[in-house]
């Protein structure tokens, strides 16, 4: 599982033009699986991601989880995380998993982080429009 975290002044994802969800401020979280991918995974991440210590305390320093500042979450899975492109100019997707499975765990990964912080999702496997404000900016790649 690999998630880039971004953290964001205002995001929004549109499908056809059509506003899906939207986030004044927090994260946005690129979300991809791979096969071996688990609750595990997802519950680690989950609780990391929510603590995750990018924003500025009152000196400036990021000292500050998602919990503390406020804010959501605006996730969108992203299959091409696991783009291989090590051979050729054309990337391998081999890697990523089958919608069928991921979509499954996208949707559990979503509940989980629910628990801690407000999650609003992308649609699964739609052509999505993601438009983000980066803060800083600041983008940490994590992996379980």
């Amino acid at each position: 599982m690999k998630v880039v975290v971004q953290r964001s002044k205002y995001s929004k994802v549109e499908v056809g033009g059509k506003l899906v969800n939207e986030i004044p401020a927090g994260l946005v979280l690129l979300v991809g699986f791979t096969e071996g991918d688990s609750e595990k995974e997802i519950k680690q991440l989950a609780k990391k991601i929510a603590n995750l210590r990018i924003f500025d305390d009152e000196n400036g320093v990021m000292n500050k989880s998602i919990l503390e500042v406020g804010g959501k979450v605006l996730s969108i899975s992203q299959f091409t995380l696991y783009g291989d492109a090590t051979k050729g100019n054309r990337p391998s997707y081999i890697k990523a998993l089958n919608g069928k499975e991921a979509i499954k765990l996208y949707e559990m990964f979503n509940e989980e982080l629910n628990k801690y912080v407000e999650t609003l999702p992308g649609i699964f496997g739609a052509d999505m429009q993601v438009s983000i404000l980066n803060d800083g900016p600041i983008t940490i790649l994590l992996e379980a």
